[in-house]
């Protein structure tokens, strides 16, 4: 590439003047594209080489971060050489996570489907109408008078807001409420007072509903201006607008509700809006689906925004319970790793270090580097608490508790609405909470506390409940499967990365340079390739290795143990 054409040239010029080892030249070419974050690893060496003019000038130590050679008489032929460059100027300007994969386009919304309604609702004078009239009534029924009744139509719920007549109080129209929804029928929900308004709410559901489509959702203005991290849209709500929340501010998502009642697309809703507003360089998914069926659409993402432990299997959908327990150990390896990153640097959370690290006040070494927010998908939880129950759970309370400080997000599903699944442990670490249609009010007092979920009309209607607060009615959108291909194909129709984003082994011990037991009994399935590259060249290090093969710092470490301890290179 130029960047080492011309930096290879500069540095021969050195070496015909001086008269040095050839290995430096190749060795400072590695570190200027260190410095130029095209080598993610500052090279090792096995010896300071020397310059050989006047025997004093030496190659420091590349931990200092400066390459300096301490030439005497500069000026003896009239041209003054120029002072090599420390690594520490070249890093002045701001670093780029997205440099990588710097002509990625954003998927486009004519990959999504547009409905007729273009998402508004259908509007019948006529039924609204009559139920104004059924509500003053059954109201009247009550001895409850209403001074002012005023509707706002939904794609599926109408919202009734209801001044009540001076002398009436709220806590008549409280204890009412169970028996009002059953004379108004199936769906129907009061809320007393409106947060913020003296009146209170009726929602009705309509006749004729009308679907939301992410197509409407995602070509909102509340989206499209969003300053949201990490923004999921999942759809709209009794007021016909926009609801959508911060994934950094939830930090993690309880999802449950019976069997076909919206779940599933709940969680496409998510992916997709996360996908059209985040770059593969700061995004990355661990999509865990016992069925097998549910994720498996989003295969084609594999090396733009999945993440998997290499030695788990090859099926980027992690499935199986023994693979599942392996990759959340993977994560919890990773958060503890990440913690102790932004303790070596001073930072508290995630959005510090990365903002330090883009402002190049972070060098990138000893495990340093752009994290991008790890975003972790577990559908029918349930299911995987029945196989794999103590060894899941444990790793999951542990990830819920701190992980979201290091950029690690969980939003999990079940249609398993029994207390031992969805424990008071998980409860207290997941505040944020979506709630489907369940076939009674103690099953929706297992998901948000209270009553309230039985009374949905199914759908996708859903309540949303944030930090124990007043639930929020909200109609998923809906993102039908060949919507999803579409965005998917169109992600990985460009260029991406080498492979998917890898997570640390769990089982395996931090590779560091300090002598360690090997096991040679299992060797690493390239372990033939990277003997045969060094064998060929001549030469080795962990860094090549990374290079050459695209893996890890970790296994590449690893394998040049093993070599080691083969004997194919030494000190």
């Amino acid at each position: 590439t130029n960047w080492e054409l011309g930096s290879k040239s500069i540095c021969t010029q050195y070496v015909k003047d001086f008269g040095a080892k050839e290995g430096l030249v190749e060795y400072v070419v590695s570190c200027i594209g260190y410095g130029l974050n095209r080598v993610y690893e500052l090279p090792r060496y096995s010896e300071v080489y020397e310059v050989k003019k006047n025997g004093n000038n030496t190659f420091t130590d590349p931990s200092t971060q400066t390459i300096s050679l301490d030439i005497e008489n500069k000026t003896n032929s009239g041209n003054v050489k120029p002072d090599v460059v420390s690594i520490e100027s070249s890093l002045s300007e701001p670093y780029d996570p997205k440099r990588d994969l710097e002509n990625y386009r954003y998927p486009t919304l004519d990959l999504l489907r547009k409905y007729d309604n273009d998402g508004r609702p259908y509007i019948d004078m006529e039924e609204q109408t009559a139920n104004k009239n059924h509500i003053v009534d059954l109201l009247r029924n009550f001895a409850i008078e209403v001074s002012t009744i005023k509707a706002t139509v939904a794609p599926t719920i109408t919202f009734y807001e209801i001044t009540l007549a001076p002398g009436i109080l709220i806590s008549k129209v409280r204890k009412i409420e169970d028996d009002f929804c059953l004379l108004l029928g199936l769906g129907s929900r009061i809320i007393a007072p409106i947060p913020g308004k003296a009146a209170i709410g009726i929602e009705v559901p309509n006749v004729k509903s009308s679907i939301v489509s992410i197509e409407s959702v995602l070509n909102s203005k509340k989206y499209q201006e969003s300053q949201f991290e990490l923004p999921c849209a999942i759809g709209k709500t009794v007021t016909n607008e926009v609801f959508m929340f911060d994934l950094i501010k939830a930090p993690h998502l309880l999802i449950a509700g019976a069997t076909g009642q919206g779940k599933s697309i709940c969680l496409n809703s998510i992916i997709t809006s996360l996908i059209y507003k985040k770059h593969p360089a700061e995004l990355k998914f661990v999509l865990v689906d016992p069925k097998k069926v549910e994720f498996s659409v989003y295969s084609p993402l594999i090396n733009h925004f999945l993440a998997n432990v290499p030695s788990a299997d090859n099926d980027p959908i992690v499935s199986s319970g023994l693979t599942v327990v392996q990759t959340l150990n993977s994560l919890c390896k990773l958060m503890d790793t990440r913690f102790n990153l932004l303790k070596e640097v001073g930072t508290r959370n995630i959005r510090e270090y990365n903002k330090k690290y883009i402002e190049r006040r972070i060098y990138p070494r000893n495990g340093h580097g752009y994290m991008p927010y790890i975003v972790i998908f577990i559908d029918e939880y349930g299911d995987l608490m029945m196989t794999v129950g103590k060894e899941m759970e444990s790793a999951v309370l542990r990830l819920s508790q701190m992980a979201h400080i290091v950029g690690i997000h969980m939003i999990i599903a079940t249609r398993h609405l029994s207390s031992k699944i969805v424990t008071d442990n998980l409860k207290a670490n997941f505040l944020t909470r979506i709630a489907f249609r369940v076939p009674s009010a103690s099953d929706s007092k297992i998901i948000l506390d209270k009553s309230g979920a039985q009374q949905l009309i199914g759908r996708g209607d859903m309540l949303y409940q944030n930090y124990g607060g007043e639930p929020i009615r909200v109609q998923c959108a809906f993102v039908d499967t060949s919507e999803v291909e579409n965005v998917c194909y169109f992600v990985k129709g460009q260029k991406s990365f080498n492979m998917p984003y890898e997570l640390p082994d769990p089982n395996a011990p931090v590779f560091n340079d300090i002598e360690e037991d090997v096991d040679m009994k299992h060797l690493d399935p390239l372990f033939e390739d990277a003997a045969r590259l060094i064998v060929i060249n001549q030469s080795g290090s962990t860094s090549l290795i990374q290079r050459k093969f695209a893996i890890g710092y970790n296994r590449a470490g690893r394998l040049m143990n093993q070599l080691e301890k083969a004997g194919i290179v030494g000190d």
